[in-house]
């Protein structure tokens, strides 16, 4: 893995600021108005290049349906796209290799690709529901490339923050079984 840490670093701190800005005060935020004015940023684990792994793709080409339950008690349909197969540490230094599937949303074409997960950060440092990923691709995904998967980008949904959303549950396909100390922090 080759890439700029000071530079990756300054990004993903750029990225935080903005986050936090539009929470605070964009029409769009998850945050219920009367919390904007004292919000003072989300909770971040520091920022680690060790959590910006190498992804090989493993595309998934099957017609079947995922139905996620949400925390409304609905469901949403999604369709696999892809494996992502990486190696990651665990809190002893033990490196593992792990799997993510990636989804795209059922009647929802292009963009970037879902990856909801849970770790054993889940319901102690990290919101109980799970966090997300997006992966963007430029053009097609290609069986066996690699891409970039930054786990300092994970994300607490929207209704993490509010009940007045739904989000989905990571399926259990997507539940690693190390934790995963990037991204973004709950206390709740």
């Amino acid at each position: 893995m080759d890439f700029d840490v000071d530079a990756w670093r300054e990004e993903l701190q750029s990225y935080r600021a903005q986050k936090d800005d539009q929470f605070a005060s964009s029409r769009q935020s998850p945050l219920p108005p009367e919390e904007r004015e004292g919000f003072g940023g989300l909770e971040y684990f520091e920022p680690d290049p060790d959590y910006r792994v190498e992804a090989t793709v493993e595309l998934v080409d099957s017609d079947e349906t995922v139905t996620m339950e949400t925390t409304a008690d609905g469901e949403q349909l999604y369709e696999r796209a892809a494996r992502l197969h990486f190696e990651l540490a665990d809190a002893s230094g033990e490196t593992a290799e792990h799997t993510l599937v990636a989804y795209q949303r059922v009647d929802h074409e292009g963009g970037s690709l879902f990856i909801p997960f849970r770790d054993k950060t889940t319901g102690q440092q990290t919101y109980p529901g799970g966090r997300y990923m997006e992966l963007h691709t430029e053009g097609e995904l290609e069986d066996g490339a690699t891409v970039p998967l930054d786990f300092n980008l994970a994300y607490s949904p929207f209704c993490a923050y509010s009940e007045a959303y739904e989000c989905p549950l990571p399926p259990q396909e997507n539940w690693l079984e190390v934790a995963v100390a990037a991204g973004e922090r709950h206390e709740g």
